[in-house]
C-alpha cells in the first residue's frame, strides 16, 4: 500500500471528549515501538494488524460529523498506538483537515527521531499531547523499553517551533509520583514555552482484558490503580 495514501489504523471514535478540545473525531492508529507495561491499548501494537484506510475515506467520514465538531471548538485527534509511525499518511490527511479549517492533533509519546517527514506532519498539528513517561531517564527504560532522550528532544521542538502542547503524565503509585522525579518533572515543563495544560491521569487497569486475550501477562498485575489522593499528591508538588 502506498503509505501517502493508506495507513493502518485499529479503530475510530467519532464523539471523543477527552483527547482534545471540544468534540472530537478520534483515530486509534495501528502500530507502536514502545512496550510500556501499563498499556491499555495492547492490541495496538502490532502493525500488521488492524486495517487500512484512504486518506480520501477518512475524510469522507470526518466530513459527516464536522457540524458538531467544529462548534464545539473540537477536531481530529490521532491517537494509538503511535500515529508517527506512519507519517506520510499523517501529512496528506493533516494537509486536507486545514483545507476545510479543521483542528489537528496528536496524541503521542514523541519517542521518534526529527526526521523531516515528521516536522512535515507537525507543521499541519496545531496541538500535541504529549505523554511523558517517565522524566528519569532509566525509570523511563524500565517502564517503556526505551529511554527518554528523544522524546524531550520533541517536547524542546514543539516549544521552540511554537506549537501548542498538553503534557499528559499518568500517575502510576510507587512508579510516577517519586517526589524528585516530580520536581525534575516540574524543572523541564518550565523551560517550555507552548505547554497550554498538563493533565494527570490515574492509571488503571481497564485494559488488562486486552492483554489477557493476546495471552501476553499482565505486567503490572501487582500495582494498584492510582485513585484521588494519589493525584492530589502529584498536584500538590507539580503546580504548587
Amino acid at each position: 500500500m502506498d503509505k501517502q495514501t493508506y495507513a493502518k489504523i485499529h479503530s475510530i471514535e467519532t464523539f471523543g471528549t477527552v483527547d482534545g478540545p471540544g468534540i472530537r473525531f478520534v483515530v486509534f492508529m495501528q502500530g507502536c515501538h514502545l512496550k510500556c507495561k501499563y498499556c491499555q491499548n495492547r492490541d495496538t501494537w502490532d502493525i500488521n494488524s488492524g486495517s487500512y484506510i484512504s486518506v480520501d475515506d477518512l475524510v469522507n467520514k470526518i466530513l459527516k460529523y464536522k457540524n458538531y465538531i467544529i462548534p464545539s471548538g473540537g477536531g481530529v485527534t490521532l491517537t494509538g498506538g503511535e500515529p508517527l509511525l506512519q507519517p506520510s499518511f499523517i501529512i496528506n490527511l493533516f494537509k486536507r483537515l486545514k483545507e476545510l479549517n479543521i483542528n489537528t492533533a496528536i496524541d503521542t509519546s514523541g519517542m521518534v527521531d526529527l526526521t523531516e517527514d515528521i516536522k512535515e506532519v507537525l507543521k499541519y498539528t496545531d496541538l500535541v499531547l504529549l505523554d511523558i513517561k517517565h522524566i528519569n531517564s532509566e525509570k523511563c527504560k524500565e517502564l517503556v523499553g526505551f529511554s527518554n532522550e528523544k522524546e524531550l528532544s520533541f517536547a524542546r521542538y514543539l516549544s521552540d517551533n511554537n506549537i501548542s502542547i498538553w503534557i499528559r503524565q499518568v500517575v502510576i503509585p510507587g512508579i510516577t509520583d517519586n517526589k524528585d522525579d516530580l520536581l525534575e518533572l516540574k524543572k523541564f515543563l518550565s523551560t517550555l514555552k507552548t505547554v497550554e495544560k498538563v493533565e494527570l491521569l490515574p492509571y488503571h487497569d481497564l485494559g488488562k482484558f486486552k492483554w489477557e486475550n493476546l495471552n501476553f501477562p499482565y505486567e503490572f498485575e501487582n500495582i494498584r490503580t492510582a485513585n484521588n489522593n494519589d493525584i492530589e499528591k502529584v498536584k500538590k508538588i507539580l503546580f504548587s
